[in-house]
């Protein structure tokens, strides 16, 4: 192999997808706009200004970035440190604020529905011999599993190679990326991908590799209509509206809300909903800091609704007070008032492994099943609450409490928890468990 040459190895310091961008950007600025490199600082602001409702900051940010990187590149003075540019940009976010826009998460019902569609359809086209179809679903397949399970994005995948993936029997296997966006140092980080009863992302994956003879080289290739497979990756901007149009396949509502980053995301909130600490999940997804995972994750009461709630309850009510002027609007029937039981519950919840913690199970019971139900904690260790609970009648009541200790016992063992769990009115003449 002939050795490298000096701009070859200052190329490869960068990312691929920077390059791209930045080029990108640098054209826009030049072609488009009509701008002149090197640029003044006065150049760059007006280049701000006349784009400033077009583009978002961030977008405009990165062309600042890449008329910095052209300067700094050609031994000129950087314009974009100035402090018109500077003022330019504060001036654009202030009198053009946008909310930051996030991916729609994809679900794991979804997940499920669009796997097992593709299951589906792969039997139907090998079965009418139609190999190419066939291929790109097992193709799809494998993409979507293994992107939901290691939180990929959709440039981590199309950057996997054969070659890096090894089978562990008994375990799943294992991915080797020598380049993520996290990895300053280009070290490379290796994932470790589970095997799983149901919707698999290894056999999905063993199965593509298998119909599609690959050993070495991308992952995932295209396919033309013939079922040939391509020598070369799927390009970084044809991952999205292949996995719209998948989506919308599998019958998947409003597909288009969904992008490259909806596999990542929907896992994050998967995995906090089902109990896993922060640190266990930026480990397994490889964030680097508490910031970028917490834009991934969506918190329980995000409205704040059940914790306002809970204050509200403990205030006495004031007395109800009859206008003298109400109408009678019975029409002779008479209404039979609600009962109004206070309870109280007794809840203790136990990790089933050692070291997990047990607050996702109790803030979803919590937000679930107590607070419709006035919840109070009365302990600081949250094992007892005085709950508020209307009913018709003593039957009624025992239904409701009955299925509220159902409910408790469900979202427990959905977040790998034991529960101990009984209530009994505040009476003492009747006890749910």
């Amino acid at each position: 192999m002939p050795p490298h040459t000096l701009d070859q190895y200052l190329e490869a310091a960068q990312r691929e997808n920077t390059l791209n961008s930045y080029a990108s950007d640098i054209r826009h600025f030049e072609v488009t706009f009509g701008g002149l490199l090197p640029a003044t600082a006065q150049t760059v602001a007006n280049y701000l200004a006349a784009y400033a409702t077009a583009l978002s900051v961030s977008t405009l940010r990165r062309r600042l970035a890449a008329l910095a990187q052209w300067h700094r590149e050609h031994g000129f003075a950087d314009p974009t440190t100035a402090l018109i540019v500077k003022k330019a940009l504060k001036g654009i976010k202030t009198l053009h604020p946008a909310e930051p826009k996030q991916a729609e998460p994809l679900q794991l019902t979804a997940i499920a529905q669009i796997a097992d569609w593709l299951t589906i359809a792969i039997t139907a086209a090998e079965g009418r011999g139609d190999t190419a179809t066939a291929l790109r679903h097992r193709r799809d397949k494998s993409m979507l599993l293994l992107g939901f399970w290691r939180g990929f994005r959709g440039d981590e995948l199309i950057h996997l190679n054969a070659q890096h993936i090894k089978v562990i029997p008994g375990h799943g296997m294992t991915c080797f990326l020598a380049h993520t966006k996290g990895d300053r140092q280009n070290t490379g980080t290796t994932y470790r991908v589970p095997a799983l009863s149901r919707w698999c992302p290894v056999t999905a994956t063993l199965e593509w590799m298998s119909a599609a003879n690959i050993v070495e080289g991308p992952l995932f290739r295209g396919i033309n209509q013939w079922g040939d497979v391509a020598t070369s990756p799927l390009h970084r901007s044809s991952v999205v509206p292949l996995l719209r149009r998948l989506f919308a396949h599998a019958g998947l509502a409003s597909p288009e809300t969904y992008s490259g980053h909806s596999l990542r995301r929907g896992f994050a909130g998967w995995a906090n909903a089902n109990g896993w600490d922060i640190k266990a999940l930026m480990e397994y997804v490889g964030w680097k800091d508490v910031q970028s995972a917490m834009r991934y994750i969506d918190v329980p009461d995000a409205f704040g609704q059940y914790r306002i709630e809970s204050s509200i309850a403990k205030l006495p009510k004031p007395a109800l007070i009859a206008s003298p002027d109400s109408a009678d609007t019975s029409f002779g029937t008479e209404q039979k008032p609600l009962m109004l039981v206070s309870v109280l519950l007794f809840m203790r919840l136990t990790p089933r492994i050692k070291g997990h913690n047990v607050q996702k199970a109790r803030r979803t019971v919590e937000f679930v099943c107590l607070q419709r139900h006035r919840a109070v904690p009365l302990d600081r260790a949250q094992s007892k609450y005085r709950l508020q609970v209307q009913a018709d009648d003593d039957l009624a009541l025992s239904e409701i409490m009955s299925s509220l200790i159902e409910d408790i016992h469900r979202i427990a063992d959905n977040h790998d928890t034991v529960v101990d769990v009984y209530a009994k009115d505040e009476a003492g003449t009747c006890r749910w468990d």
